[in-house]
């Protein structure tokens, strides 16, 4: 696996069964994870039907992990009814810090983004566009052109905390 793209669902707070088939991880609104249908090591070689699904034009070696939340989102001051939670977003973090050592994934902005970014670094995809993350209501200082930064942060911290256990 080369990267981990981080979601939200533009849904609810729990996983439906078509969200699980495509990403590999989901987090509901209590912090608990979730399995996708698909392993990552599905997504090696994306065949039809045999993936996550995740990110148009950039399946391939990538884990998908998405939050359950944020329908209704139209911007940071209307986040609708379903807003990532504080349990949430950390738990999402520290499972994406877990993912990172256990497939030894480096943390920089080429290997751990949100499909924003990679939409942003792929305008030819079908990712361009996408909104998911830009921002982070537990955490509603951090700007647009942040998040990302801000996400890699918070997964260099789990990941120290996890060599200290």
């Amino acid at each position: 696996m080369k990267r981990i793209i981080i979601h939200w669902t533009a849904g609810l707070y729990y996983p439906t069964e078509l969200e699980k088939t495509h990403y590999h991880f989901l987090v509901d609104k209590d912090g608990n994870v979730h399995e996708g249908k698909f392993k990552p090591e599905n997504n090696l070689r994306c065949a039809a039907g045999y993936y996550a699904a995740h990110t148009g034009g950039g399946n391939t070696g990538s884990i998908g992990v998405s939050m359950c939340a944020m329908a209704g989102f139209k911007n940071r001051r209307e986040c609708g009814s379903y807003p990532i939670t504080g349990k949430q977003f950390e738990s999402a973090m520290k499972l994406c810090a877990e993912l990172s050592v256990k497939y030894n994934i480096p943390v920089n902005p080429n290997t751990i983004m949100t499909h924003y970014e990679f939409g942003q670094k792929h305008p030819s995809t079908l990712s361009a566009g996408k909104i998911d993350i830009i921002f982070i209501p537990p955490y509603p200082w951090v700007d647009k052109s942040d998040v990302g930064k801000f996400i890699r942060a918070k997964i260099k911290w789990y990941r120290e905390k996890l060599k200290g256990e």
